[in-house]
Protein backbone atom coordinates (compact mmCIF):
# COMPACT_ATOMS: atom_id res chain seq x y z
CA UNK A 1 0.00 0.00 0.00
CA UNK A 2 1.33 3.95 -0.72
CA UNK A 3 0.06 6.68 -0.53
CA UNK A 4 0.88 10.07 -2.33
CA UNK A 5 1.89 12.22 0.86
CA UNK A 6 2.68 15.77 -0.51
CA UNK A 7 3.85 17.52 -3.27
CA UNK A 8 6.43 20.49 -3.84
CA UNK A 9 7.92 22.60 -6.77
CA UNK A 10 10.64 24.99 -7.53
CA UNK A 11 10.42 27.46 -10.62
CA UNK A 12 13.31 29.74 -11.65
CA UNK A 13 12.30 33.42 -11.32
CA UNK A 14 13.29 34.30 -15.05
CA UNK A 15 10.61 34.33 -17.35
CA UNK A 16 11.21 34.20 -20.72
CA UNK A 17 8.37 35.42 -23.19
CA UNK A 18 7.10 34.05 -26.70
CA UNK A 19 8.71 37.21 -28.15
CA UNK A 20 12.62 36.96 -26.17
CA UNK A 21 12.37 33.16 -27.71
CA UNK A 22 11.36 33.50 -30.95
CA UNK A 23 13.01 36.12 -32.55
CA UNK A 24 15.94 33.55 -31.78
CA UNK A 25 14.45 31.40 -34.80
CA UNK A 26 12.42 33.53 -36.55
CA UNK A 27 9.01 33.33 -35.29
CA UNK A 28 6.09 35.31 -33.54
CA UNK A 29 4.03 35.08 -30.12
CA UNK A 30 1.18 33.59 -32.51
CA UNK A 31 2.97 31.19 -33.97
CA UNK A 32 4.21 29.56 -31.18
CA UNK A 33 1.08 29.74 -29.01
CA UNK A 34 -0.53 27.97 -31.79
CA UNK A 35 1.48 24.84 -32.52
CA UNK A 36 1.80 24.49 -28.56
CA UNK A 37 -0.41 26.67 -26.36
CA UNK A 38 2.88 28.35 -24.51
CA UNK A 39 2.87 31.95 -24.02
CA UNK A 40 5.71 32.07 -21.53
CA UNK A 41 8.22 29.93 -19.82
CA UNK A 42 10.82 30.06 -16.77
CA UNK A 43 14.99 29.61 -17.63
CA UNK A 44 17.30 28.97 -14.88
CA UNK A 45 19.79 30.58 -13.85
CA UNK A 46 23.55 29.81 -15.03
CA UNK A 47 24.39 28.91 -11.32
CA UNK A 48 20.92 26.99 -11.09
CA UNK A 49 21.94 23.15 -11.94
CA UNK A 50 19.14 20.27 -12.18
CA UNK A 51 20.06 19.14 -8.63
CA UNK A 52 19.54 22.89 -7.08
CA UNK A 53 16.61 23.00 -8.69
CA UNK A 54 15.34 19.85 -7.33
CA UNK A 55 16.68 20.25 -3.87
CA UNK A 56 14.28 23.65 -3.69
CA UNK A 57 11.19 21.02 -4.74
CA UNK A 58 12.08 18.52 -2.38
CA UNK A 59 13.05 21.12 0.19
CA UNK A 60 9.09 22.74 -0.17
CA UNK A 61 7.68 19.05 0.02
CA UNK A 62 9.11 17.83 2.98
CA UNK A 63 8.34 20.77 4.36
CA UNK A 64 4.55 20.97 3.37
CA UNK A 65 4.56 17.38 4.82
CA UNK A 66 5.99 17.63 8.11
CA UNK A 67 8.53 14.85 7.38
CA UNK A 68 12.23 14.71 8.90
CA UNK A 69 14.74 14.09 6.27
CA UNK A 70 16.35 12.04 8.05
CA UNK A 71 12.84 9.43 8.06
CA UNK A 72 13.14 9.60 3.93
CA UNK A 73 14.26 5.77 3.34
CA UNK A 74 14.85 6.50 -0.77
CA UNK A 75 15.11 9.61 -3.16
CA UNK A 76 14.32 9.54 -6.68
CA UNK A 77 15.37 11.64 -9.02
CA UNK A 78 14.19 11.92 -12.66
CA UNK A 79 15.65 13.99 -15.56
CA UNK A 80 16.96 13.89 -19.14
CA UNK A 81 18.76 16.86 -18.25
CA UNK A 82 21.37 16.63 -16.19
CA UNK A 83 24.72 18.17 -16.78
CA UNK A 84 26.73 14.95 -16.19
CA UNK A 85 26.59 11.64 -17.24
CA UNK A 86 27.67 9.92 -13.63
CA UNK A 87 27.02 10.27 -10.62
CA UNK A 88 23.52 11.54 -11.79
CA UNK A 89 21.70 14.30 -9.68
CA UNK A 90 20.22 11.96 -7.04
CA UNK A 91 23.07 11.84 -5.07
CA UNK A 92 23.81 15.39 -4.36
CA UNK A 93 20.07 16.22 -3.91
CA UNK A 94 19.43 13.60 -0.59
CA UNK A 95 23.08 14.73 0.64
CA UNK A 96 21.40 18.60 0.43
CA UNK A 97 18.64 17.56 1.70
CA UNK A 98 19.82 16.31 4.95
CA UNK A 99 18.59 12.60 3.59
CA UNK A 100 22.23 11.20 3.99
CA UNK A 101 20.65 7.59 5.03
CA UNK A 102 18.44 7.56 2.06
CA UNK A 103 19.25 5.10 -0.95
CA UNK A 104 19.88 7.52 -3.62
CA UNK A 105 18.13 6.28 -7.36
CA UNK A 106 18.50 8.71 -10.70
CA UNK A 107 15.98 7.76 -13.44
CA UNK A 108 17.43 9.79 -16.75
CA UNK A 109 14.63 9.88 -18.73
CA UNK A 110 12.97 12.77 -20.22
CA UNK A 111 8.97 13.40 -19.75
CA UNK A 112 7.93 10.23 -18.43
CA UNK A 113 10.66 9.85 -15.69
CA UNK A 114 8.55 11.35 -12.98
CA UNK A 115 5.51 8.81 -13.38
CA UNK A 116 7.63 5.94 -14.05
CA UNK A 117 9.44 7.06 -10.79
CA UNK A 118 6.09 7.38 -8.83
CA UNK A 119 5.52 3.86 -10.34
CA UNK A 120 8.23 2.69 -8.87
CA UNK A 121 7.93 4.08 -5.54
CA UNK A 122 4.25 2.95 -4.55
CA UNK A 123 6.19 -0.53 -5.48
CA UNK A 124 9.12 0.05 -2.78
CA UNK A 125 7.36 2.13 -0.52
CA UNK A 126 6.73 -0.89 1.86
CA UNK A 127 10.40 -0.89 1.95
CA UNK A 128 11.37 2.47 2.23
CA UNK A 129 8.55 3.63 4.26
CA UNK A 130 9.23 7.19 2.70
CA UNK A 131 10.24 7.87 -0.98
CA UNK A 132 10.36 11.36 -2.14
CA UNK A 133 10.35 11.46 -6.01
CA UNK A 134 11.57 14.47 -7.94
CA UNK A 135 11.45 15.21 -11.44
CA UNK A 136 14.28 18.33 -12.41
CA UNK A 137 14.72 19.49 -15.56
CA UNK A 138 17.21 22.55 -17.35
CA UNK A 139 16.24 22.21 -20.51
CA UNK A 140 17.42 25.70 -21.33
CA UNK A 141 20.76 24.57 -21.73
CA UNK A 142 19.83 22.14 -24.14
CA UNK A 143 17.65 23.71 -26.24
CA UNK A 144 19.69 27.04 -26.59
CA UNK A 145 22.58 25.23 -28.35
CA UNK A 146 23.15 25.58 -32.00
CA UNK A 147 21.73 25.12 -34.21
CA UNK A 148 18.46 25.80 -33.03
CA UNK A 149 15.48 24.66 -34.33
CA UNK A 150 12.23 26.71 -34.41
CA UNK A 151 9.94 23.48 -33.57
CA UNK A 152 12.12 22.59 -30.57
CA UNK A 153 14.05 25.43 -29.29
CA UNK A 154 10.43 27.74 -28.31
CA UNK A 155 8.78 24.58 -26.58
CA UNK A 156 10.84 23.84 -23.02
CA UNK A 157 11.20 26.08 -19.98
CA UNK A 158 13.03 24.62 -16.72
CA UNK A 159 12.06 23.83 -13.15
CA UNK A 160 11.89 20.96 -10.37
CA UNK A 161 8.38 19.52 -9.13
CA UNK A 162 8.08 16.91 -5.91
CA UNK A 163 6.16 14.10 -4.77
CA UNK A 164 6.45 12.19 -0.97
CA UNK A 165 5.40 8.70 -1.58
CA UNK A 166 4.57 7.06 2.10
CA UNK A 167 3.74 3.90 3.08
CA UNK A 168 1.42 5.28 6.23
CA UNK A 169 -0.46 8.18 5.07
CA UNK A 170 -1.29 10.63 2.74
CA UNK A 171 -3.81 12.39 0.49
CA UNK A 172 -4.58 10.21 -1.94
CA UNK A 173 -4.09 6.32 -1.97
CA UNK A 174 -2.08 4.73 -5.04
CA UNK A 175 -4.32 1.67 -6.31
CA UNK A 176 -2.85 0.87 -9.86
CA UNK A 177 -0.29 1.82 -12.25
CA UNK A 178 0.35 1.07 -16.04
CA UNK A 179 3.87 1.71 -17.56
CA UNK A 180 5.19 0.96 -20.99
CA UNK A 181 8.28 1.10 -23.74
CA UNK A 182 8.66 0.99 -27.57
CA UNK A 183 12.02 1.08 -28.53
CA UNK A 184 10.73 1.17 -32.02
CA UNK A 185 10.65 5.06 -32.06
CA UNK A 186 13.91 5.60 -29.83
CA UNK A 187 15.60 7.66 -32.91
CA UNK A 188 12.31 9.85 -32.81
CA UNK A 189 13.39 11.66 -29.50
CA UNK A 190 17.11 11.91 -28.54
CA UNK A 191 19.83 13.74 -26.79
CA UNK A 192 22.87 12.28 -27.67
CA UNK A 193 26.35 14.37 -25.65
CA UNK A 194 26.65 17.45 -26.28
CA UNK A 195 24.54 17.62 -29.07
CA UNK A 196 21.35 19.59 -29.99
CA UNK A 197 18.15 17.55 -29.05
CA UNK A 198 16.60 15.66 -32.27
CA UNK A 199 12.90 15.59 -32.21
CA UNK A 200 10.42 14.42 -34.87
CA UNK A 201 7.43 16.34 -33.73
CA UNK A 202 5.31 14.95 -36.03
CA UNK A 203 6.17 11.17 -34.86
CA UNK A 204 5.77 12.23 -31.35
CA UNK A 205 2.78 13.49 -31.12
CA UNK A 206 0.91 10.98 -33.24
CA UNK A 207 2.71 8.14 -31.01
CA UNK A 208 1.33 10.15 -27.44
CA UNK A 209 -1.55 10.59 -29.05
CA UNK A 210 -1.86 6.94 -29.01
CA UNK A 211 -0.29 5.65 -26.46
CA UNK A 212 -1.61 8.25 -23.48
CA UNK A 213 -4.83 7.18 -23.89
CA UNK A 214 -4.55 3.49 -24.14
CA UNK A 215 -2.35 3.60 -21.13
CA UNK A 216 -4.89 6.03 -19.10
CA UNK A 217 -7.41 3.60 -20.30
CA UNK A 218 -5.84 0.20 -19.11
CA UNK A 219 -5.37 2.00 -15.92
CA UNK A 220 -8.84 3.08 -14.88
CA UNK A 221 -10.07 -0.11 -16.34
CA UNK A 222 -7.85 -2.21 -13.61
CA UNK A 223 -8.73 0.34 -10.78
CA UNK A 224 -12.16 -0.21 -12.20
CA UNK A 225 -13.08 3.49 -12.81
CA UNK A 226 -14.48 5.30 -15.17
CA UNK A 227 -13.04 8.37 -16.84
CA UNK A 228 -16.12 10.23 -16.00
CA UNK A 229 -15.54 9.84 -12.64
CA UNK A 230 -12.27 11.10 -12.55
CA UNK A 231 -11.54 14.55 -10.48
CA UNK A 232 -9.04 15.91 -12.48
CA UNK A 233 -6.33 14.47 -15.32
CA UNK A 234 -2.39 15.31 -14.08
CA UNK A 235 -0.62 14.93 -17.16
CA UNK A 236 3.49 15.63 -18.66
CA UNK A 237 2.92 19.33 -20.24
CA UNK A 238 4.47 18.86 -23.15
CA UNK A 239 1.64 20.60 -25.44
CA UNK A 240 -1.87 21.97 -25.36
CA UNK A 241 -2.96 20.62 -28.41
CA UNK A 242 -1.56 17.26 -27.59
CA UNK A 243 -3.97 17.18 -23.75
CA UNK A 244 -6.92 18.41 -25.69
CA UNK A 245 -6.25 15.22 -28.09
CA UNK A 246 -5.78 12.79 -25.32
CA UNK A 247 -9.12 14.48 -23.91
CA UNK A 248 -11.35 13.47 -26.50
CA UNK A 249 -9.72 10.40 -27.36
CA UNK A 250 -11.05 9.35 -23.54
CA UNK A 251 -14.16 10.60 -24.30
CA UNK A 252 -14.00 13.42 -21.53
CA UNK A 253 -13.80 17.51 -20.98
CA UNK A 254 -10.07 19.12 -21.53
CA UNK A 255 -11.19 21.33 -18.66
CA UNK A 256 -10.64 17.80 -16.72
CA UNK A 257 -7.24 18.41 -17.71
CA UNK A 258 -4.97 20.43 -15.71
CA UNK A 259 -2.83 22.71 -17.80
CA UNK A 260 -0.05 25.27 -16.89
CA UNK A 261 1.81 24.75 -19.70
CA UNK A 262 0.79 28.65 -21.19
CA UNK A 263 2.74 29.69 -18.10
CA UNK A 264 5.95 27.25 -17.48
CA UNK A 265 6.08 25.68 -21.19
CA UNK A 266 7.34 21.89 -21.54
CA UNK A 267 9.48 21.40 -18.47
CA UNK A 268 9.92 17.80 -19.14
CA UNK A 269 9.81 15.10 -16.20
CA UNK A 270 9.12 17.91 -13.82
CA UNK A 271 6.21 19.29 -15.86
CA UNK A 272 3.27 16.40 -14.34
CA UNK A 273 4.64 16.92 -10.82
CA UNK A 274 5.09 20.76 -10.93
CA UNK A 275 1.16 20.58 -12.20
CA UNK A 276 0.01 18.13 -9.62
CA UNK A 277 1.60 20.57 -6.91
CA UNK A 278 0.14 23.83 -8.17
CA UNK A 279 -3.47 21.79 -8.36
CA UNK A 280 -3.42 20.47 -4.96
CA UNK A 281 -2.56 23.96 -3.49
CA UNK A 282 -5.53 25.34 -6.03
CA UNK A 283 -8.19 22.27 -5.50
CA UNK A 284 -6.92 19.22 -3.67
CA UNK A 285 -7.76 15.96 -3.47
CA UNK A 286 -11.57 14.91 -2.82
CA UNK A 287 -12.26 11.63 -0.84
CA UNK A 288 -12.92 8.67 -2.66
CA UNK A 289 -12.51 10.68 -5.96
CA UNK A 290 -10.15 9.28 -8.17
CA UNK A 291 -7.14 11.30 -9.84
CA UNK A 292 -5.39 10.13 -12.61
CA UNK A 293 -1.43 11.09 -13.29
CA UNK A 294 0.01 10.34 -17.09
CA UNK A 295 3.32 10.74 -19.13
CA UNK A 296 4.58 10.04 -22.47
CA UNK A 297 8.66 10.57 -23.01
CA UNK A 298 11.59 9.86 -25.34
CA UNK A 299 12.43 5.83 -25.46
CA UNK A 300 9.49 5.63 -26.08
CA UNK A 301 8.12 5.43 -22.61
CA UNK A 302 4.76 6.32 -21.57
CA UNK A 303 2.09 5.09 -18.67
CA UNK A 304 -0.90 6.39 -16.14
CA UNK A 305 -1.16 6.14 -12.36
CA UNK A 306 -4.90 6.11 -10.67
CA UNK A 307 -4.68 7.42 -6.93
CA UNK A 308 -7.93 7.81 -4.75
CA UNK A 309 -8.20 10.72 -2.30
CA UNK A 310 -8.54 9.55 1.09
Amino acid sequence: MAFLREFGSYLPSRVVTNDEIGVKVGVDFEWIRNVSGIEERRFASENETVASMATRAGEACLSRSGVNPSEIGMVIVASGSAERQFPGPAATVAKDLGCESAVALDFPMASAGSLFALSMASRVAEQFREVLVIGAEKMSDIVLREPMERGVAVLFGDGAGAALVSSTEGRAKIIESVIATDGTYAEDLKLECEKPLMMNGRSVILQASRKIPAAIQNALERAEVLAEQVQVFLMHQANQNLIDRVATAIGVSSELFYSNIRRYGNTSSASMLIAADEWVREHGFQSDIPVVFAAFGAGFNWGALVARGV
